[in-house]
This record gives C-alpha cells, sequence and structure tokens, in this order.
C-alpha cells in the first residue's frame, strides 16, 4: 500500500488539532466522571436499583434511548444513564475528524500541496484514520478510567470502555467512505451523520419492539438493533454478561469500511468524489438573489437535521412524562435530584422544566454551529464572492444571524409542540399542555441568544478559533447548569451562564426582567461584533 509520508501527516493532523481533539476527549469523559459518581449516589440500595431495573426494562422510552434493560446491576445502570451521549458523541468525533483531513482537505486545495511532495496515494486517509482511531482509543480508556474511579468492577468498565472505543471507530471508517463518495466536506459530514441517525432509530426500534423477560427486570432486543452498530453496543452488557461477541461485529465491521474506503480512495481522482455533483440551474432563482436568500440556502440542510432530531427526541421525552412518577418517584435521592434541577416539588413540572432546559442547549448547538458556518465562509473563501459585490460585511453577517435565529426560535418551539401534544395525548388535555410547553420552550431564546452573541464576538476578534471557543463555551456552560448545582459550585460561577437566569418554566411562573436583561445583553454583543467586524480583513 502506498502510504508513504503518512507519519509526517499524522504529525500535521496532531499539530491542526492540537486544541480540538482534546476538548471532544475531555468533553465525553468527563461527562463520565461526573455522572458515574451521581448515579451511584441516586441508586446505593437494592431496592432503588429493582425499581429502576422494572422501569427501565417496563418502559419502552426508557429502553429505545438507554438500551436493552439489563436488570438492577450497578454497573449496568450507570452505562445505562450515559450510554446515549456516548455512542453519539464518540462516533460525531470521529465522523468530523476524519473528514476533516480527507475530504476537507482536498476541497480547501491542501492534498494538492501535499501530493506535490513524496505523499503515498493512500497515506491521507491513512493519517487520518490514525488520528482518529486515537482519539477514539484515548476516550475508551478515558470512560475505563472513570468507571474503575467510581469504584465500578475492572473487567465491566474495561468493556464498556472497548464498546466506546471500537464504536467510535466503526464510524471513522463509515466517514471514510463518505469522503470518497461525496465531492464536498459538507456532504461527507451530513451524510455520514444521516447513517448515525439511520443507525440509531433502527436501535431504537428495535429495543422499543423488545420483550420483557420473565421477572420484569430485563429485556430481550428485537432484530432491527441487530442491524446496527450502535445496536451490537448494546448487546455487550456490562458488568453483567460481558459479551465479547458485539465486540468483534464492531471490529469487522470497522474493517469492512476500511477495506472499502482503500478499495475507493483508487478509483477517483484527487479533489473529486464517486458521485458527481448535480449542477444547478444556469439562472438563480430569485430567492438566491439575495445574502439572506443565499444564507438561508446555506442552512436549510442542518436545519431540517436538527427539527428532525427535535420533533423525535421531543415526542419522545413527552411520551414518557406520565411515567416519571414510576420510574422515579420511588427513589427519593432520585426525585430530589429532579426537583432540585427543575425548581418545583411537582416532580412532572420539574422533569418538564428539566427537559427543556435540555433542548435549550440542543438548539445552542444549532446557534453554534450555524455562527460558525461564517468562519467557514471565510476560511473556505466563499464569503469574498458575495462582498465582492455591492453587499458590505454588516449586511453579509446579519443575513446569516436573522436565519440562524429565526432557526433557533423554530427549533424550541417544534420542541415545545412536540412535548406538549406527546404529552397531551397521554394526558388527554392537549389543549392545556401544548401552550404552557411552547411558552417553556420560547422562554429559552434569549439565553442562546447570548451565547450567540459571544461567539460572534469571537468570531469577530479572533476568527481563527471559533470553532473551538463556540463548542467549548457551549460544553462549559452545560457542565455548569446541568452539575454546577451538585457539585456546589460558588453561585457567582454559575451566574456567569446566561442558561442560569432562565426562568424555569413550567415549574414556576415566568419572570420577565431576566429576559430582558437577556435580549439586551445579547443585542449590546451582536452589535458590538458587528462593528469589530468593519475593523478587521476578510479573511483574516
Amino acid at each position: 500500500m502506498q502510504v508513504t509520508g503518512a507519519w509526517q501527516l499524522v504529525r500535521l493532523a496532531v499539530r491542526r488539532d492540537r486544541v480540538l481533539l482534546p476538548t471532544w476527549i475531555a468533553g465525553i469523559v468527563l461527562m463520565v466522571v461526573v455522572s458515574a459518581p451521581s448515579v451511584l449516589g441516586l441508586y446505593d440500595s437494592e431496592g432503588d436499583r429493582l425499581t429502576y431495573a422494572r422501569a427501565w426494562a417496563g418502559s419502552v422510552v426508557a429502553r429505545m434511548f438507554n438500551g436493552p434493560a439489563a436488570g438492577p446491576d450497578t454497573g449496568a445502570i450507570v452505562v445505562a444513564e450515559t450510554s446515549m451521549l456516548l455512542i453519539l458523541l464518540t462516533p460525531l468525533m470521529s465522523i468530523f475528524t476524519v473528514v476533516r483531513h480527507t475530504r476537507q482537505n482536498e476541497e480547501t486545495g491542501r492534498s494538492e500541496l501535499l501530493g506535490s511532495a513524496i505523499v503515498g496515494r493512500y497515506a491521507v486517509l491513512t493519517a487520518a484514520l490514525t488520528v482518529t482511531f486515537a482519539a477514539d482509543l484515548a476516550v475508551g480508556a478515558g470512560v475505563a478510567a472513570a468507571l474503575v474511579a467510581a469504584g465500578l468492577a475492572v473487567s465491566g468498565a474495561v468493556v464498556t470502555g472497548a464498546a466506546v472505543a471500537l464504536v467510535g471507530m466503526c464510524f471513522a471508517a463509515v466517514a471514510a467512505v463518505s469522503a470518497q463518495v461525496v465531492g464536498t466536506a459538507r456532504g461527507a459530514n451530513g451524510t455520514a451523520s444521516a447513517v448515525l441517525g439511520v443507525a440509531f432509530l433502527l436501535r431504537a426500534v428495535g429495543e422499543g419492539l423488545g420483550t420483557v423477560d420473565p421477572g420484569g427486570l430485563t429485556s430481550s432486543t428485537a432484530w432491527p438493533s441487530w442491524l446496527t452498530p450502535l445496536g451490537w453496543v448494546g448487546q455487550v452488557f456490562p458488568f453483567t454478561k460481558n459479551d465479547p461477541l458485539p465486540l468483534l461485529l464492531l471490529s469487522l465491521g470497522t474493517l469492512a469500511g476500511l477495506v472499502a474506503s482503500v478499495e475507493l480512495v483508487a478509483r477517483r481522482d484527487v479533489g473529486s468524489g464517486l458521485v458527481a455533483p448535480r449542477p444547478g440551474p444556469a439562472v438563480a432563482s430569485r430567492a438566491l438573489r439575495s445574502p439572506l436568500g443565499l444564507a438561508r440556502r446555506l442552512h436549510r440542510g442542518a436545519f431540517a437535521g436538527w427539527l428532525a432530531s427535535f420533533v423525535t427526541v421531543g415526542i419522545a421525552m413527552g411520551a414518557v412524562t406520565d411515567q416519571v412518577d414510576d420510574m422515579i418517584g420511588g427513589n427519593p435521592e432520585a426525585a430530589d435530584l429532579v426537583t432540585q434541577l427543575g425548581g418545583s416539588d411537582l416532580l412532572v413540572d420539574a422533569y418538564l422544566t428539566v427537559v427543556m432546559g435540555y433542548f435549550a442547549f440542543f438548539a445552542a448547538g444549532y446557534a453554534v454551529q450555524g455562527t460558525i458556518r461564517l468562519r467557514v465562509e471565510e476560511a473556505f473563501g466563499t464569503a469574498e464572492p458575495v462582498l465582492s459585490g455591492a453587499v458590505s460585511r454588516v449586511r453579509w453577517v446579519a443575513s446569516h444571524l436573522v436565519v440562524v435565529v429565526s432557526g433557533t426560535a423554530a427549533l424550541l418551539l417544534a420542541s415545545g409542540l412536540a412535548v406538549g401534544i406527546s404529552y397531551g395525548l397521554v394526558t388527554g388535555d392537549v389543549a392545556a399542555e401544548v401552550p404552557r410547553l411552547l411558552g417553556a420552550a420560547l422562554v429559552q431564546l434569549p439565553a442562546v441568544l447570548v451565547l450567540t452573541a459571544v461567539v460572534l464576538l469571537v468570531f469577530a476578534v479572533a476568527p481563527s478559533v471559533t470553532s473551538v471557543a463556540g463548542w467549548g463555551l457551549l460544553v462549559v456552560t452545560l457542565l455548569m447548569n446541568q452539575l454546577g448545582e451538585l457539585l456546589d459550585l460558588p453561585r457567582v460561577l454559575l451566574d456567569i451562564s446566561p442558561f442560569s437566569h432562565t426562568p424555569r418554566v413550567p415549574a414556576a411562573a415566568v419572570d420577565g426582567v431576566p429576559l430582558v436583561v437577556l435580549c439586551a445583553v445579547a443585542l449590546a454583543g451582536g452589535a458590538l461584533a458587528l462593528a469589530l467586524l468593519r475593523q478587521r480583513d476578510i479573511p483574516a
């Protein structure tokens, strides 16, 4: 295989990702570091674990999100509470890393510069996969170490870490294939992410159609879950069975993807994908003849993906709301945690408040991604043709902000509508639940706008770190808001996060003062960012 120069490309990739990849790894591992002891404290008695296991096995939604019920084992419960984010974030890290060092290099012309030196045909792909696999192994090792540090069995912790690392590698191979097939970095990321979404959907269907085993503490999985790597992860059953067969399937899936990507590299020219891009119309539609129309077109694909996720998760969260009392009402510690986070003694209202808070962070993810798009347009040179016409910098940035802000509001409304309709159908009172959950969703918007304004300021002052700063700020605010009170962090530190000032609706009444202040801060930050953008070169 022609891999000459691969080691030098590995060093280059590590240099490029010296901040981004450690941030991904630390964020994923830190989630387990903090969550494991918390879950262990909530379910420290046999009775609490039995109650949780029965609720887990008996709830279709719980199995869809947490995987097959594995019984009242302490380690299995910890894995269930953290598995969904682990099997989604690790593959996403892998997908973005592989595409960034393969297809994006070709799209930006870096591969041509590298190819002018002594570099083998497969060196770029080899280097990208090497760096990504190393990151996956680091995540797996960190997860295993965090579980062992929490006092869980070493064997189960190692198996869990191996499963997480292998599922990341499997989707790294998927991304390697998509990078050969699709001709753009955005398309390759979108295709691989879509495969991840379909995989999660198949897993959810398989677990939802599964059957509860005699005794009501464990469940069996239906066949759709076996069609996806995410389903194989659930069949490992860490801390109970520690089954190695699913790990072998993940390894074979990864190997198959690697072989396919290597074969495809030899069948295409550098800079092109196997699937030729569809030529557009000779004359642009009227909708594309303005910066706003162009921005709307650029963001529509990402918005559609986020919207589908919001609606799907919202329906599931609303459907399980009536089971909250059964799932955690019998556990005083768990009930106290939910009421503390939700700010209400009414368990259902506190739960809905926590759910809407999570949707706020997801919406902030969309807003951060949309704002970072400005930097992508600059770095790839696609902003220059727009700005070379009769379009000012402020108008160009404002067009993207209008699309991002309106999209964020639409996502929040969709989440409130989905949760409200789903929960309302269960309770038989859709007319009452929909308005109050729509209100609970909309009050989250000002905090998201503040975070968006901060990311825009970073883009105006230090554009090269926009991506790292944007995602880093989102992770920090998430950890502070969800875990800050549990860790007894100082109030002055918690108040830095804009989300800490959002009224806890529907658990509490709406307080308009913090919402007005947040909106004012967002407007001031946005105005300052636009003013600063006029003072620097593009690109800078």
